[in-house]
């Protein structure tokens, strides 16, 4: 079993990323309220059969990067594939990640083996806004401009970890200190680059891209945007699966880890038995 972490020079910077266990490669995009630690228990679950790779995004986590450097997060992606020798991998993306992982793969089909999206966006798609996201959201500008970040992260963590109109106490209180912390560490590391660079190709006008196998999840409690994302992408893409949980919110893989982890299992392990 080869374990490699560390940082990949990128134009402007350094992506901070982790790889572990041997075999297919499977890269992991973390939501935009965590970094690459949210995927730990699905590494633990996978590194047996996979060489899993998971890395922190330009502002996240360890991955630091110049403000004024133009970049791509599709792009970013095929780079941290590049430093791992994966010509192809399989792709798992969760909010922000899973919209980076749908971009990669209709930009880049031929690399992408096969793509999990989880309660993301998708380009070009336009779905009406949640009232309860807006709000949040206007709560937050004042927030994000006196820099208190801690009263930021618990509006954030309502949303996105409890769920709208969802009880503090929902979730495992494991599961939401967890969330606090890692989308603490993000904002005090004070990194936001800005000058970021769209796909060519507009993932909602390019559905034909997608002819590698998909797997798409949401939970029921999630912002309408994500479930509406999700339910498009069920009745418009061909051969899809899907599977939504009932009662979750925004963070299927931390609130049902069991569950999550033998849907991927089980769609990894018949993607490469068909291969």
């Amino acid at each position: 079993m080869t374990d490699w972490q560390g940082n990949i020079e990128v134009p402007g910077g350094t992506i901070y990323a982790e790889s572990t266990g041997d075999g297919p490669p499977v890269v992991f995009v973390h939501a935009g309220v965590a970094h690459l630690r949210m995927w730990d228990e699905q590494v633990a679950a996978l590194r047996d059969a996979y060489r899993v790779i998971a890395y922190d995004t330009r502002g996240f986590g360890r991955t630091r990067v110049a403000d004024e450097v133009a970049y791509s997060n599709s792009a970013d992606l095929g780079l941290v594939m590049d430093h791992f020798a994966a010509d192809t991998a399989h792709v798992v993306g969760l909010s922000r990640g899973a919209q980076i992982a749908l971009d990669f793969a209709v930009n880049e089909p031929a690399r992408t083996r096969s793509l999990t999206w989880v309660a993301g966006g998708v380009r070009g798609l336009e779905v009406a806004d949640d009232p309860r996201d807006v709000a949040a959201w206007e709560q937050s500008e004042p927030l994000i401009a006196i820099k208190d970040w801690p009263k930021l992260v618990e509006i954030e963590t309502a949303l996105w970890t409890d769920g709208p109109d969802q009880p503090s106490t929902r979730v495992d209180p494991d599961v939401r200190r967890r969330m606090v912390q890692w989308n603490l560490e993000n904002y005090q590391a004070q990194q936001s680059p800005e000058q970021h660079i769209a796909p060519t190709v507009v993932a909602a006008q390019a559905l034909d891209q997608l002819t590698m196998p998909v797997l798409a999840m949401w939970g029921t409690l999630d912002v309408t945007s994500s479930v509406e994302s999700g339910e498009w992408l069920a009745a418009n893409v061909p051969a899809i699966r899907s599977r939504v949980f009932e009662g979750v919110a925004h963070m299927v893989n931390l609130e049902r880890p069991a569950e999550f982890n033998q849907l991927l299992r089980d769609f990894l392990d018949e993607v490469e038995s068909a291969a």
